[in-house]
């Protein structure tokens, strides 16, 4: 077992990961729960390094294929039943969402198997640190909340409204629906704010990461960023590892979640109704169209947002509520700064495509982002 991992986990040439093979699949069964026991350790180092359940399934995708993928799932699986119900919040629903890692399938052969498991934990090994957004499972700072798992009855009805959006195929229908859905967000988050004031609930920032996976992923990363803006939080994106971290209050992390994923599939199924326009007109388009339409989009959905957001704050700031926001704000920005102290801004390639960008405001015209309500307009 040292030789096989040794020699195949720390060295870059396939040789020594077709060795490790040889010696794993020369090895007596009763060695497979040996190695195991090894892929959940390296699961465990890489929630110690900052990672979390999804990160890894994430990179894992991104970097090797499905089977992979669902030997990473099951190893989390494994590692995650060491703690029991005593984990961190957002885990859970993490866990609850891993592919299928138990399906029993595997390669013909005690050597196919053996590469792909050593191909995946060498990766697992060379997971570099990244900023920790919460405690690791089973560290002393964890403590349960007792609502853990347990979702508002809100952010429920939020859902249900924005899946609506979502599937329905008439733009008027979709625009009433969300406009409901960032109604009730910016209740929510309102009432939180103003309860946590008077009550003097202890609060503070949090964190979590969201996926921006390719293709486009910069104009994904502008429009979560753009997205996490107007609900008063901070995104930083993190192109080499596909993910962006947004940093604030929790009530206001779920809604910019919630709203950031529904706009992508609002703004990508638009993109696809405009290039079959196009190509019906018999231009044909790159993706050159692509990116210049979801560089407009996120453009448009920016602008409309922070509009929505100064005029939301107006309507509804009373002399408690205020200085509450205000307070939040330096602290999601303290928080941000202590998390990411060497965060850089850069340019990003513009767009090219006239037609495009044409195209990806009208989509963000329709992505309606203001509820009809005069204590809020937008999701905060």
């Amino acid at each position: 077992m040292e030789r096989a991992l040794g020699g195949a986990l720390y060295a870059d040439d396939d040789d020594a990961l077709d060795l490790g093979a040889s010696l794993l699949a020369a090895a007596p069964p009763d060695a497979d729960a040996e190695l195991v026991r090894r892929g959940e350790e390296f699961v465990r180092r890489a929630w110690e390094r900052g990672w979390q359940p999804a990160d890894v399934v994430r990179i894992v995708r991104r970097d090797l294929d499905e089977r992979h993928v669902e030997l990473a799932a099951a190893l989390i699986a494994g590692e995650a039943r060491r703690y029991g119900d005593d984990l961190p919040p957002r885990w859970r629903a993490q866990l609850d969402a891993l592919p299928d890692g138990g399906s029993g399938r595997r390669p013909a052969d005690r050597f196919s198997h053996a590469t792909a498991v050593l191909r995946l934990y060498r990766l697992l090994a060379r997971l570099p640190a990244i900023e920790p957004v919460g405690p690791v499972p089973g560290s002393p700072v964890h403590r349960r909340s007792p609502s853990a798992g347990t979702e508002p009855r809100m952010l429920t009805r939020i859902r249900a409204l924005l899946a609506k959006a979502e599937a329905t195929g008439y733009p008027e229908e979709a625009e009433a629906l969300t406009a409901k859905a960032q109604e009730l967000m910016a209740r929510h988050s309102i009432d939180d704010a103003v309860l946590a004031a008077r009550t003097h609930r202890a609060d503070a920032p949090a964190a979590c990461r969201i996926g921006v996976d390719p293709p486009y992923e910069t104009a994904k990363a502008i429009l979560l960023d753009v997205v996490a803006s107007a609900n008063r939080c901070r995104a930083v994106w993190n192109s080499g590892l596909g993910f962006s971290t947004v940093v604030g209050y929790e009530t206001d992390l779920e809604a910019a979640e919630l709203l950031y994923t529904s706009l992508l599939v609002q703004g990508t199924t638009a993109m696809t109704r405009a290039e079959a326009s196009q190509r019906a007109g018999g231009r044909k388009r790159t993706k050159t169209f692509r990116q210049s339409f979801l560089l407009a989009y996120a453009h448009r959905i920016g602008d409309r947002l922070a509009r929505a957001t100064s005029h939301a704050t107006r309507d509804t700031a009373g002399g408690d509520l205020l200085p509450a926001l205000a307070a939040r704000d330096v602290a999601v920005a303290d928080h941000a700064e202590r998390l990411f102290p060497d965060t850089v801004r850069t340019r990003v390639r513009g767009a090219t495509d006239a037609a495009g960008w044409h195209d990806g405001t009208a989509a963000a015209d329709s992505a309606r982002v203001r509820g009809p309500d005069r204590r809020g307009e937008l999701p905060r």
